[in-house]
């Protein structure tokens, strides 16, 4: 059989060589073809690889972090409104499709940006109030529930072919804790405000945490609960050896108006329930501090440590000891020391939201700054929280 001859476009016979070279060329402008192709696909890969990761980043960078890219419109909007009562920017304003500010004047003013907003609450975290102890929570709403179950769960051994027996129904409180408003109300002159050197996002932050920080700190100790927290020194209190739920037990030091010994407060804290011991601090004022302090036990050894680095707190027989000004002096019958896990036995509830309300017209010639929260704070577990009682009994 002959195979024929390979021709040219022109119909002249071709080369085996010629052949040859016409194959490769073939080859190479399809694989040319195939390798565009691969390279798009690739790059399409990529491009949308490359959007996933950026969305990724900015869902997890810290919300801090955030603020040039995300809440500098906001930031930018509010303090046009601070100086000049300018509000239309935040009337408008809207992030990732949601308003950010809904809430007009007459409602009670505009959300502070969350720059400013984090500021307050650093400083808040950061003072010396049972705050920084207690167990924090944001609720929407205008209370918080706490279910607490303080009985103990029945348990028992059991054989394969054995009964069981019931175990003991829990004992379910439910602890409402209303939210009340908490207002500041700082004022700066028109003069000062048009100054564009004045940084009045961070002079309204330092003013609004200050004076928050003062009232909550009294609230959560001596607070009565209305219309302001329920402070946990006002809470029911009975003699730990006859502690019942719904009050907070305390430990007589047998001496009206004085500490006693050190054995005192070795006493309060093993009052409290072992479970309770590991998350434990004290709690007391300067002046109760002083008179802690000289307290050795009887190898001779003070109780009292100061912290071995900075920040760090001082500690009262190895526990850390936070100082209230807010509790009251030694004096008889006083509750001065408290000692407990206040991470289970208060709680703190907040709306996350800080509004300002700018009010040009009631001290002229300055301006107001009405700042408004939501708080509120009582006693979630009665077990968790001992009180050293300076009375005879």
């Amino acid at each position: 059989m002959t195979v024929p001859e390979s021709v040219s476009r022109t119909g002249e016979a071709l080369s085996p060589a010629d052949d040859l070279k016409t194959a490769i060329g073939g080859f190479m402008s399809e694989f040319k073809s195939f390798s565009t192709g691969i390279h798009a696909t690739l790059q399409k890969q990529e491009d949308r690889m490359n959007k996933l990761d950026r969305k990724t980043m900015l869902a997890r960078r810290p919300e801090l972090g955030m603020t040039a890219e995300i809440d500098a419109p906001h930031q930018k909007a509010f303090s046009a409104y601070l100086r000049s009562g300018d509000d239309d920017g935040l009337r408008g304003l809207e992030l990732e499709g949601k308003a950010l500010s809904t809430a007009v004047a007459a409602d009670g003013g505009y959300l502070v940006d969350p720059q400013t907003a984090d500021t307050i609450k650093s400083t808040l975290s950061a003072t010396a109030s049972i705050r920084a102890i207690a167990n924090v929570v944001n609720v929407d709403a205008t209370s918080f529930d706490v279910l607490v179950d303080h009985a103990d769960i029945g348990a028992g051994w059991a054989t394969e072919t054995g009964s069981l027996a019931e175990t003991d129904s829990p004992q379910i409180d439910r602890i409402t804790i209303p939210l009340h408003e908490l207002s500041a109300l700082p004022k700066a002159s028109q003069r000062l405000l048009d100054d564009s050197a004045f940084d009045i996002e961070g002079w309204l932050a330092d003013r609004i945490a200050t004076k928050f920080a003062r009232s909550e700190a009294a609230a959560f100790v001596n607070g009565d609960g209305i219309e302001k927290p329920q402070g946990f020194l006002t809470a029911p209190t009975v003699d730990n050896d006859v502690w019942v739920w719904g009050n907070l037990g305390y430990v007589p030091t047998g001496v009206s108006g004085d500490l006693g010994g050190a054995e005192k407060i070795i006493d309060l804290v093993y009052a409290l329930g072992a479970q309770y011991r590991a998350g434990a601090t004290f709690v007391m004022n300067s002046r109760t501090v002083g008179a802690v302090r000289q307290l050795k036990d009887s190898d001779g050894r003070f109780l009292w440590s100061d912290g071995l680095a900075a920040g760090e707190p001082a500690r009262l027989m190895g526990y850390p000891v936070l100082i209230a000004e807010d509790m009251p002096d030694i004096g008889a019958d006083a509750a001065a020391i408290a000692f407990g896990d206040f991470g289970a036995g208060y709680t703190v509830a907040e709306r996350p939201d800080l509004r300002v309300l700018r009010d040009p017209f009631s001290a002229k010639p300055h301006v107001l700054f009405y700042a408004t929260k939501r708080v509120g704070g009582a006693v979630s577990d009665y077990a968790a929280i001992k009180l050293l009682k300076f009375s005879e009994s």
